[in-house]
């Protein structure tokens, strides 16, 4: 179960948009980690997608002055960009900046690092991705994440494949008549979930 926000910000002179902020943050008094939360865009614009993301996060970090990015993931890196009442400069690396990470510094100078889960990521993934790098005991990079969650698709799909080839084997011999109709969990029954944050914290992200 998570919380939203539902935020209304218009952007560009166009209507507001009612889809909530998707972003997940470490619990106020944790371990310090290489990441900070995880951010799920919704395109690859940051015109568009940092307003969101810097209203939400002024109050709790302090204004947002600056935020830097790599190139690798953003075709187009404007020079600022104006959100909740201030512009925000915005800066990029082609080498020195992990390509999965958004680097945030505030005005009273702290720093933060968010995991930049890309916008086509499937909602399983991404709910994995947001529990990751809110873990207590996380210690991995943006792309380390990314990396790990790679892995664990890619071990559950051999699984799935693997399941397949057996009933289609027990299929085969017979076995499709004596199967209890219960036995199997159907995928729709599958629900991945984002545990509550602690006091705090601003998960803003349901998987639809």
């Amino acid at each position: 179960m998570t919380a939203t926000i539902p935020f209304t910000l218009a952007v560009g002179g166009r209507a507001p948009s009612s889809s909530p902020l998707r972003l997940t943050l470490a619990p106020a008094g944790a371990p310090p980690a290489l990441i900070d939360g995880a951010w799920w865009p919704r395109s690859r614009h940051l015109t568009e997608q940092l307003p969101a993301l810097v209203e939400c996060l002024d109050p709790l970090w302090g204004r947002i002055t600056r935020v830097a990015v790599s190139r690798t993931f953003w075709p187009v890196v404007p020079g600022e960009v104006p959100a909740h009442g201030h512009m925000v400069r915005v800066g990029w690396s082609n080498a020195g900046q992990d390509p999965h990470k958004l680097l945030l510094l505030s005005y009273t100078f702290g720093c933060w690092s968010l995991l930049v889960i890309p916008p086509e990521t499937g909602p399983a993934t991404a709910a994995r991705l947001m529990a990751m790098a809110t873990d207590p005991s996380r210690s991995l990079t943006a792309t380390g994440l990314m990396h790990e969650a790679e892995r664990f698709r890619a071990a559950a799909g051999a699984a799935a494949d693997s399941d397949s080839l057996r009933e289609a084997v027990w299929d085969s011999e017979g076995g499709h008549d004596a199967r209890h109709p219960a036995s199997r969990t159907p995928a729709e029954a599958v629900i991945y979930h984002v545990p509550i944050p602690a006091a705090g914290v601003r998960e803003t992200w349901t998987p639809s």
